[in-house]
């Protein structure tokens, strides 16, 4: 029997309906004159506990500068800053201004409003809103791989990203006007951004990216991977799925590995054990239940790949990690 036939969009819609936010936090800078944070990572402290943090910051106003690694870029209104890894960065206006530590300000939690935070004397240059999320689908380490440090979206003169424009103009209104139940909105919200960045950095990534970003452009590897994300619990072969793909064994087998540095058979064990752990952190699914289907033919080999990939035996994770929801 020949496989359903998988759509083109849905490698990118398994990838997005698969990320799984476990929490974010916001707050709203806004700074006057001449200042600078300095470049120690200082959402970790905030965030405690559970899967790294990524911070990011929304530029809804104004204008400040941005110096990460050895770059530095100048932010205007629109901008969406975020950091998949958690790189030190240094956020400023002008030169030589005073420096600042806006998380070390924020008050005691949990908020009833999102905190407005202000430095300096007169109107702000810029208003930004910051935080973080938490996200689990850094842990498929095809799609972490290749993430760069930093993704900058400029949200202001692209016709495609009206929706993002939007979304970003009422993250504003809700600092400004806050109503009942606005930090959760806000969050709501926050969580569009990060799913809009993501799918927009996928879509948009240059073929030396490298990895699967760049795999996704290139249709031959895309219609083994649609295939693959379409029905990853079949019991697919590399015979099978090459047949598939309309490929020979050793031709889909070769891109896979100049792409992605991964068998296709690789890949889709990483993909299945990607989907477990969110099983894990989110239901009751059995181990047994989750081995079967992730295609291994004990609870013991599934217990001991699933350690070797996440560092935690399926039960020590599913604790952890529904724990720290």
């Amino acid at each position: 029997m020949k496989p359903e036939a998988a759509t083109s969009g849905d490698v990118l819609s398994s990838l997005v309906a698969a990320v799984r936010l476990s929490g974010s936090l916001q707050f709203c800078f806004m700074p006057a004159g001449n200042w600078q944070t300095d470049d120690a990572p200082a959402m970790a402290a905030l965030a405690g506990s559970g899967p790294a943090p990524m911070p990011f910051h929304v530029v809804t106003s104004g204008s400040c500068w941005l110096k990460v690694d050895t770059a530095t870029h100048e932010l205007a209104q629109g901008d969406v800053l975020l950091f998949p890894f958690g790189t030190g960065h240094q956020l400023g206006r002008g030169c030589d201004g005073a420096l600042v530590a806006p998380t070390r300000s924020l008050p005691p939690g949990p908020w009833r409003e999102v905190p407005v935070l202000r430095h300096g004397d007169g109107p702000p240059d810029v208003r930004l809103l910051c935080g973080f999320i938490r996200c689990d689908a850094l842990r498929f380490r095809p799609l972490a791989r290749h993430l760069p440090n930093l993704v900058l979206i400029r949200t202001a003169d692209d016709p495609e990203l009206g929706f993002l424009r939007a979304v970003i103009g009422q993250m504003a209104a809700e600092v400004d006007r806050p109503r009942p139940g606005a930090v959760s909105v806000l969050e709501r919200l926050t969580e569009i951004v990060f799913l809009e960045t993501v799918r927009h950095v996928i879509t948009t990534a240059p073929a030396e990216a490298g990895g699967l970003l760049a795999a996704l452009r290139d249709r031959r590897i895309a219609r083994a991977l649609e295939l693959l994300h379409h029905d990853p619990h079949r019991a697919w072969s590399l015979a099978g799925l090459a047949s598939a793909s309309a490929m020979s064994r050793s031709g889909l087998a070769q891109l896979f590995k100049t792409a992605l540095g991964l068998s296709p058979m690789q890949y889709l064990r990483e993909w299945r054990l990607y989907l477990a752990s969110v099983e894990l952190a989110c239901t009751d699914t059995g181990i047994a239940e989750l081995a079967a289907r992730s295609g291994y033919g004990s609870e013991a080999a599934f217990c001991r790949a699933f350690a070797r990939c996440y560092h935690l035996p399926p039960g020590a994770y599913r604790s952890a990690h529904q724990h720290a929801v």
